[in-house]
């Protein structure tokens, strides 16, 4: 499982969101809109994903 990795790209802007949210986002190491990175599959990223799963696209890799 820890080897499992997710793409999580950011498509909407993080302008006037809740504080924790943004921090979520950076978090995640996204920068922009369109930016896209791979991180791995563990509950803590899940988590995060999860709160701000309304600005982001997740595929499996």
């Amino acid at each position: 499982m820890a080897d499992k990795k997710l793409k999580v790209t950011l498509l909407k802007s993080t302008n006037g969101r809740l504080k924790s949210h943004k921090a979520c986002v950076a978090g995640l190491g996204l920068r922009r809109i369109r930016h896209s990175v791979e991180v791995i599959d563990t509950p803590e990223n899940r988590g995060m994903i999860n709160k701000v799963s309304y600005l982001l696209q997740v595929e499996e890799v």
